[in-house]
């Protein structure tokens, strides 16, 4: 069955809608990943160097043997908190072992490890923190960026398809009153196709 141009047209404008501020955002990154060499970012990083209490060190020791594939305990979250003014991620990965405890996470423009030495007692951190440009760039990648926004930029391709197919049926619907549609339309296509032939190597 054929579909109306009326529904055709809302098709189109529902899916514009939907890609909007993502198709605009996804187009700058796109500009600055493209020229991530041209644009010098300045990391921040933040290191501690501290020795854990007593009793926050016993409950790590016993936890690694106990229970070596458990996440990195709340007291130790909660100690980060109020001692350093720092939070540790909840989805990051810790890795125990009987002399160690390593927890890492990477998210967008951000990567953080930890590191407790069980023997010695010293806690050692690292986060760096390479600013905004990285977060929305990691972010039109996919990178470190979790399930939940990988499926954001699932449905977004899937509108972006959408919106793409319906206004092309709306170019070839008015084709009659526009005579430029197909020109514009090819050259669109051959511009790029070129670009790959001579110069994409």
């Amino acid at each position: 069955m054929q579909m109306s141009l009326g529904s055709i047209r809302q098709w189109h404008w529902v899916s514009s809608a939907l890609c909007l501020i993502g198709m605009f955002g996804f187009a700058i990154t796109g500009i600055t990943l493209n020229h991530a060499a041209d644009i010098t970012i300045t990391p921040t990083i933040t290191t501690i160097e501290a020795k854990l209490p007593k009793r926050l060190l016993d409950d790590l020791k016993a936890t690694a043997q106990d229970n070596p594939s458990a996440i990195p305990p709340r007291a130790l979250s909660f100690w980060l908190a109020q001692t350093h003014d720092l939070k540790l991620s909840t989805h990051a990965a810790a890795e125990w072992s009987t002399d160690e405890l390593y927890i890492v996470h990477a998210g967008p423009g951000k990567d953080t490890w930890l590191a407790v030495d069980f023997y010695s007692n010293e806690l050692s951190y690292e986060s760096t923190d390479r600013g905004w440009i990285a977060y929305f760039n990691d972010l039109h990648k996919g990178r470190d960026s979790g399930n939940a926004w990988g499926w954001f930029i699932d449905a977004f391709s899937v509108a972006s398809v959408i919106f793409c197919l319906t206004g092309l049926i709306l170019l070839y619907r008015q084709k009659n009153h526009r005579w430029m549609t197909w020109p514009v339309t090819v050259l669109g296509a051959i511009i790029p196709a070129i670009l790959l032939m001579v110069f994409v190597h």
